[in-house]
């Protein structure tokens, strides 16, 4: 892979050399970091002989989800020849694939400050540096996008023509420069004012706010078009010029419906004005760029004393005995403070607080507000729920891994105090607050006649908390396993399967609604058996 990538990359050699960039040392960083990607393997299965070949081509194996993430744009590939709807529609989803991958799997190496004291000792322009780092990161992306596509590609060259074919991707290599050079763009900016551990938190919540960003953002795509007996009216609006999806889908109007149009002349010009000048600016802040990187490697978070901890409370009122609160404690602080797990399960957070409002949008696109107020939507808060399988599986993961061994050197009395105390730190820290904020909005639009309802809701949160830990816990330690090993085992399938339950536990909720008091009976049942699953789950022993 790695030679194949090297080889391709001399041919774009000439550009490089106009932009001053040491093309034979930029190589060579390149070729020595390909070669480090495909010998890392995850130190949780150093010891496995029988994995190692397994790990190191596990980059590889991951394109074929992405392969099959690339089905969902097929359908809109059937839009007839509307383009300007269909391409943004296709440029929104593929934004958000990608721009989230590169967040989550990419930026690690466009921050990385690790091989500063080997570089930056030699006689190496900064420039080249940050040109094999935003390489590095193009070689990967463009693999990954080649897999997104690869499916799409052969449908739209079948049903559109090779003009559509090509025009295709061109707009998705800019679309590419355009992702990548943003994203970087966007960590210049912060590098400029922050420093230190605030700047990686600022860091870590600007991901973080990027992800769920991009799933509004193709909501509001979707509502820059009109439906008028069942066809797609577009009518250009200065805000649609702050919409990227919309650039790259005017160029198909302009060039394939002869669209000459002010409004469609404008987004085409800015599918490519807007790509090529992200990348000047990120030439010209290159240097500056790499010289703010440097603040990654101090520190200067000063722990502050709370005068009243919050913690304290929740633990007496919600943990049985001292270990279930130190746990809790323990828990509740690794949480908060370490950056990759917030980043891994923050962004799901996000999705469970947009989902629900995002049915409420599309209701009021066809209703009154009085009608939704008066409506059943308020079963939409069940959104909230759909991701608590992914964060229970979550919670056996942590970037310190190796500390795991103080569970076992802890005198330890219940073990079974170890996850209801983590379970407890999540349902607390991290769904509470969540759920409160939904309840607040919804109570404001459906009135306190969904109070049992809401009561139902949280209640079914809790039993689905320990039906997800039955079902993902392998007996071992919360925060016991490195990130990586998430993609060996079957339990992102697992917590992927548990959304079901949540949607069982929605239509039970619903029968019950339909019934005379059937909505206190339920809420009565759901109560007495999570308390009995609860403490069956988490008996000391």
């Amino acid at each position: 892979m790695s030679k194949f990538a090297l080889k391709t990359l001399d041919l774009l050699q000439p550009f490089f050399r106009i932009l001053r960039i040491d093309y034979a040392m930029m190589r060579k960083i390149l070729e020595t970091k390909l070669t480090m990607d495909e010998r890392r393997t995850p130190t949780i299965f150093a010891s496995d002989a029988s994995n190692k070949k397994k790990d190191s081509n596990q980059f590889v194996k991951s394109l074929l989800i992405y392969v099959l993430y690339g089905l969902i744009l097929v359908p809109f590939l059937f839009f007839g020849n509307n383009y300007i709807f269909q391409i943004s529609l296709i440029f929104g989803i593929s934004m958000f694939i990608l721009m989230t991958s590169m967040v989550s799997d990419f930026s690690a190496v466009l921050l990385d400050v690790r091989d500063k004291t080997i570089l930056h000792t030699k006689p190496i322009d900064s420039r080249t540096i940050s040109a094999a780092k935003i390489t590095h990161v193009a070689i990967y992306m463009s693999m990954l996008t080649g897999a997104f596509i690869s499916i799409p590609a052969v449908v739209m060259l079948r049903i559109h023509g090779i003009a559509y074919f090509m025009l295709f991707l061109v707009a998705i290599i800019l679309l590419i420069l355009f992702i990548m050079t943003i994203t970087a763009l966007l960590y210049i900016f912060i590098l400029r004012y922050f420093s230190g551990e605030k700047l990686k938190d600022i860091i870590n919540y600007v991901q973080i706010l990027l992800s769920v960003g991009i799933v509004i953002g193709y909501q509001i795509v979707a509502r820059a078009f009109e439906i008028v007996d069942f066809n797609y009216i577009y009518n250009f609006s200065w805000w649609n010029v702050f919409i990227p999806p919309m650039w790259f889908g005017a160029p198909f109007e302009l060039i394939l419906n002869r669209d000459t149009s002010l409004g469609m002349m404008i987004l085409s010009s800015l599918a490519v004005i807007g790509p090529i000048v992200s990348v000047m600016f990120y030439y010209k802040l290159m240097p500056a760029f790499e010289r703010n990187l440097q603040k990654l490697m101090g520190s200067t978070e000063k722990t502050k004393p709370k005068r009243w901890n919050m913690n304290a409370m929740w633990e007496h009122l919600f943990c049985r005995n001292k270990e279930e609160r130190q746990f809790f404690r323990f828990s509740s602080l690794i949480m908060a403070r370490e950056r990759e797990f917030k980043l891994k399960v923050y962004p799901t957070l996000g999705f469970s607080l947009v989902f629900p409002f995002i049915f409420q949008f599309n209701y009021l696109n066809l209703h009154t507000f009085e009608e939704l107020s008066h409506s059943n939507m308020y079963f939409t808060i069940y959104f909230c729920m759909m991701f608590i399988g992914l964060v229970v599986m979550m919670l056996q993961f942590s970037s310190k891994y190796k500390a795991a061994w103080v569970f076992q050197v802890t005198p330890i009395v219940h073990h079974s105090s170890i996850y209801s105390g983590t379970l407890k730190a999540f349902i607390i820290k991290l769904f509470l607050p969540l759920y409160l904020l939904l309840s607040i909005v919804f109570l404001f639009i459906f009135s306190i006649r969904i109070l049992p309802d809401l009561a139902i809701v949280l209640i079914t949160a809790i039993l689905h908390t320990l039906i997800s830990y039955k079902v993902l816990n392998n007996r071992k330690y919360p925060f016991s396993e490195v990130f990586e090993s998430t993609q060996q085992s079957g339990s992102t399938m697992k917590s992927f399967l548990l959304m079901f339950v949540v949607g069982l536990f929605f239509l039970v909720h619903l029968f019950f609604s339909k019934i005379i008091y059937g909505v206190y009976l339920y809420l009565v049942i759901l109560l007495v058996t999570t308390i009995i699953s609860w403490r069956i789950v988490f008996k000391m022993k």
